[in-house]
């Protein structure tokens, strides 16, 4: 299978080679030329494999320049205990027999990136091979909390690869900050930005854009790639998850074979749901594709209207990871929804980049409508969800799956569509317990984004607190704090730096060349 850039041309790559740039030159994303089918037999076969199975399999229908050999030891590797605490890797919770919670948070660090982020070091240090990659890569990530730390603990060490992740200064949680800030490794690097997560991102692409810093690092033996989304080698194995689940519900007996069901997903930069929307493409029994967003809910403005707005406020929440207004992964779903046409893809991307909006035509968005719904939740309505279902159901959910509950909820009462459901649950409770506990109506001490004044003092106080409600949530619940986050009790914050946006290319600059 080979791929292609979102904004046209008629060059084609194969996975080690995207897998290897990450992103396409012309500021594109690289998309398959087709998606492979995804048969009754195949869903057959895969309900009585374990994850790990399953996940080889899915990547093998897309990466077929690795053998399944190959496939096969890195997803065994990845997906392994103890790194994961259930030996399922994604179960899902059962809610009310017509709800589940696919449960993406066992992992390394506690979030759905660990996923994907466990298993793309393996590809692509596969992929330097496969293309006779001499020079040294240095992955570049702009997170708005979870990616960051993911992709710290995947690349940690591997040889051949710096990484260094750029996170906005006060837009995660401090349990986030300090997975991050104490990130261990020889070839690692965290800086803080001095904005959003947007101006994170922005910096980070125009760094991949800058033609005179690339043959400057080209020169040193060095090279950029990304680790986030809009990496072909990380969004490929999110495919395997919504596959995973409806196997598990139709072996479970929760659904007929062949029934369709809907996957409601907490969302900011897209690229979670568009794993949902490409196994729907490829033959999974997909119903809806419910879009949730919190209060920055400019993609579900966009599926509502047609109309993409990133001239809005930006909310710093309670669900940070989401505290987004420019969505990467939104392009590559224009590109299908466009049938293919680049040249539009690329306008759109250019009405944004310029006057920060632009209009679908009608066409792409009936497409678009065709499969997504979207809705929002308030804050307000995020802390309401977390007690409601704690207190009924006696199941605990983070902020971002909160979301996700609120806006299936609503969806299901605006619509009556009842269908077999699935929320996508993130990321451990127990990650934001600051906003957790105050939903429950405990509050804790300094919020999640209280520091403004990114002293040492003020860090150290905010991660001691941070520690603390650790097990203030664990005492008052009756959970164990998940053994990553425990982890942290009394670990030594390494990475104190913050810049400016427009510090962000010299601080690459600095990383790779001094730290050699």
């Amino acid at each position: 299978m080979l791929y292609q850039s979102t904004r046209g041309g008629a060059k084609k790559f194969t996975a080690a080679e995207i897998i290897v740039r990450g992103m396409s030159e012309d500021g594109g994303l690289f998309v398959p030329e087709s998606f492979p089918a995804l048969t009754e037999n195949i869903l057959s076969d895969l309900a009585s494999k374990t994850y790990k199975d399953r996940a080889a399999r899915i990547l093998g229908m897309f990466l077929d320049d690795f053998s399944a050999e190959e496939l096969d030891e890195y997803a065994a590797e990845a997906y392994c205990e103890p790194g994961f605490d259930d030996p399922s890797v994604a179960p899902l919770y059962d809610l009310d027999g017509r709800t589940s919670f696919l449960e993406l948070w066992h992992g390394p660090t506690c979030a759905f990136k660990d996923m994907a982020l466990g298993i793309l070091p393996r590809l692509l240090t596969a992929s330097l091979r496969k293309t006779n990659e001499a020079r040294e890569v240095c992955i570049l990530v702009a997170t708005s909390g979870d990616t960051g730390k993911a992709a710290l603990q995947g690349f940690r060490d591997v040889p051949g690869t710096k990484i260094m992740v750029f996170y906005p200064r006060d837009g995660v949680s401090e349990v986030q900050k300090l997975q991050m800030t104490t990130q261990n490794g020889d070839n690692v690097n965290v800086v803080a930005v001095e904005g959003n997560f947007d101006d994170a991102q922005t910096g980070v692409k125009a760094i991949f854009a800058d033609e005179s810093l690339r043959r400057e690092l080209s020169d040193g033996g060095v090279f950029l790639s990304s680790a986030n989304s809009i990496n072909w080698g990380r969004l490929v194995p999110q495919i395997a998850y919504y596959v995973s689940a409806y196997c598990d519900l139709a072996s479970s007996g929760a659904i007929k074979p062949g029934e369709r069901i809907n996957f409601c997903v907490p969302t900011g930069n897209f690229g979670n749901i568009l794993a949902a929307y490409y196994a729907e493409r490829m033959g999974l029994p997909v119903g809806r594709l419910i879009c949730a967003s919190n209060r920055n809910d400019v993609l579900a403005q966009f599926i509502g209207t047609g109309v993409y707005d990133r001239n809005r406020p930006f909310y710093t929440t309670a669900s940070p990871s989401m505290d987004i207004v420019v969505s990467s992964n939104l392009e590559r779903l224009l590109f299908e929804t466009s049938g293919k046409d680049g040249d539009a893809v690329a306008a759109y991307m250019k009405a944004l980049s310029g006057s920060g909006r632009y209009a679908v035509s009608g066409a792409i968005r009936d497409e678009i409508r065709r499969v997504f719904s979207g809705g929002f939740c308030s804050e307000e309505d995020t802390m309401r969800t977390i007690a409601d279902v704690y207190y009924e159901y006696k199941y605990l959910i983070d902020t971002h799956t909160a979301v996700g509950y609120k806006v299936l909820r609503d969806y299901r009462e605006d619509t009556g569509d009842d269908a077999v459901s699935v929320v996508v649950a993130t990321a451990s409770p127990f990650k934001f317990c600051e906003s957790v506990l105050e939903a429950l109506g405990r509050r804790g001490g300094a919020g999640a984004t209280a520091c403004a004044d990114d002293t040492a003092a003020d860090d150290s106080a905010a991660a001691g607190t941070a520690v603390a409600l650790l097990d203030k949530l664990a005492g008052l619940t009756g959970l164990e704090v998940p053994v990553p986050l425990a982890g942290l009790h009394g670990k030594e914050r390494r990475f104190l730096r913050t810049v400016p946006p427009d510090g962000m290319k010299e601080a690459v600059r600095e990383f790779v060349f001094h730290n050699r």
